[in-house]
């Protein structure tokens, strides 16, 4: 999949950010909370989809990161699950890809929740929309 194929990408919140055709948060100052930088999302020719997701996380070493993002439908199923097994303290802002995810037909938009493995699931996600 090329850039060209990229699809999505709107954010949410006072602090969005553009860059090559990409709308992301950054999400305030908060750094024990993980924090969306970037999201997007490609559909591949066998009708599943691949999301590359960029997190801000003030992680600070095995007892605090950000361990885990997931794709949720608007109901709140989750689609896809991405675990992150280590921390990222000198990787910052970092991104993580899933593929293989099976998006119901129809879908105009999805959901990014972040998990930090004290805080646990964020209470806000970020709204994707396919094309």
């Amino acid at each position: 999949m090329t850039e060209a194929d990229a699809v999505l990408v709107q954010g949410f919140g006072d602090d969005h950010v553009l860059d090559a055709g990409r709308i992301g948060i950054w999400g305030g100052s908060n750094w024990s909370v993980a924090r969306f930088a970037e999201a997007v999302a490609y559909a591949d020719p066998g009708g599943k989809w691949r999301f590359d997701v960029t997190l801000k996380h003030g992680d600070t070493g095995w007892e605090h990161y950000a361990d885990g993002w997931r794709v949720e439908a608007e109901d709140g199923t989750v689609l896809g699950v991405r675990e992150l097994l280590h921390p990222h303290e000198t990787e910052q802002p970092f991104t993580r890809s899933l593929s293989g995810v099976a998006v119901p037909a129809g879908t105009a938009r999805v959901y990014i929740r972040a998990r930090c493995l004290i805080d646990g699931w964020s209470e806000s996600r970020l709204p994707l929309g396919l094309r």
